[in-house]
């Protein structure tokens, strides 16, 4: 029974995180400002993340684990620099 209710549970969430990666890349694409550009980017790199450990746990494989770390920490790196791009119109000082 625990086995069932983990395989829908993580459908349900795959299904739901892809949905969310589409509204993501409409956001980023769409986006009228370039700050709804990066929130777009942002959140869709959130949402990969997210989903490669989902696809981790389904799998058994703890290989997606540490790339979705690596994921994050690329995706944080990469939010900070367009953040700062933004503010003062360049990244390096």
């Amino acid at each position: 029974m625990s086995v069932t209710i983990l395989f829908w549970a993580v459908t349900i969430a795959q299904i739901a995180l892809a949905i969310a990666m589409v509204l993501a890349s409409v956001r980023m694409i769409k986006g009228p400002r370039a700050q709804d550009r990066v929130l777009g980017l942002d959140t869709l790199y959130v949402n990969s993340m997210l989903q490669l450990l989902v696809f981790g746990i389904r799998t058994g494989n703890t290989l997606y684990f540490e790339i979705s770390l690596i994921i994050g920490v690329l995706g944080f790196v990469a939010t900070v620099a367009l953040a700062k791009f933004l503010m003062r119109g360049e990244v390096i000082e």
